[in-house]
């Protein structure tokens, strides 16, 4: 009779236990850079932040929100939180990275967010093969200073002639260095002229 009860227990324990529960998020080691140390609580899955202390008297002096994840209520709300995965400081840029492989870069200055799209980094070679126009319109030229080539999309550009002047033109898929925005850049084949959209 006990093992009959042993085995109804477990019977009925056992979906219990298994049931999908995310394990705790590794601890991230902070980072310290010019005095300050830069931290990630990882206490909010629904919220990635960073937190900056002074590292002579131990106050807290900021505090920034990287990113946010929605939480679907049809799912178990532990499995969908993100936590960040490494703090780093290279070349006088801060990064951190998301569990799901997302980089931000911040600027500790002006606590500005940039993010990074793994996929939009070039493949080998993808630069090389961007016509010439866009190269030297984009390295040369003041809108350069402003936009990076994108390569979200293979190809990452398209040439045709847009304004029927006989001229073959190139639309290239560029990224806002600011602000981190997706746009298209049209270079036109007779003057090398760029417009933005």
């Amino acid at each position: 009779m006990t093992r009959l009860a042993v085995i109804l227990l477990l019977t009925l324990l056992v979906p219990q236990l298994a049931s999908a529960k995310r394990i705790a998020p590794g601890k991230v080691d902070p980072v310290i850079y010019e005095g300050i140390r830069y931290v990630a609580p990882n206490d909010d899955g629904r919220r990635g932040y960073i937190e900056a202390w002074n590292v002579g008297t131990n106050k807290k002096l900021w505090e920034l929100t990287l990113f946010t994840k929605g939480i679907d209520p049809n799912l178990e709300e532990d499995v969908q939180w993100v936590f960040i995965k490494a703090l780093n400081i290279r070349d006088g840029r801060f990064t951190v990275t998301s569990e799901r492989g997302k980089t931000n870069q911040v600027d500790v200055n002006t606590k500005t967010i940039t993010q990074s799209d793994p996929k939009s980094s070039p493949s080998p070679g993808a630069i090389r093969d961007v016509p010439d126009a866009v190269k030297k319109a984009l390295t040369n030229a003041p809108p350069g200073k402003e936009y990076d080539l994108s390569f979200r999309i293979i190809p990452s550009y398209l040439e045709g002639d847009f304004n029927g002047d006989g001229k073959m033109d190139v639309a290239v898929l560029v990224n806002e260095r600011s602000t981190g925005k997706l746009g298209i850049a049209i270079i036109r084949g007779a003057t090398g002229k760029v417009t933005i959209l």
